[in-house]
């Protein structure tokens, strides 16, 4: 059994900057889209209530889509 842990050692870490770059390609697109949709249906209201409606589909479509997406999909190019 001491093969395991020769493997784990020679394992690469995934590049933080890489999965960083990762999350800006895919939330880019996902926060125009969802501004085009979100500011005409919240025209007239304050800031406060349109980001209240703005930060709970974001976070969901990242924890849920994204992120799992590029640890998954992706994996293979942080």
């Amino acid at each position: 059994m001491p093969a395991a842990p020769a493997q784990a050692a020679t394992r690469r870490l995934p590049s933080r900057v890489r999965f960083a770059g990762f999350i800006m390609l895919f939330v880019y697109p996902l926060v125009t889209t969802l501004q085009a949709i979100l500011l005409p249906l919240t025209q007239g209201w304050p800031l406060p209530a349109r980001t209240a409606v703005f930060v709970p589909i974001m976070v969901v479509c990242m924890v849920w889509g994204i992120i799992p997406f590029i640890q998954t999909r992706l994996h293979r190019y942080l």
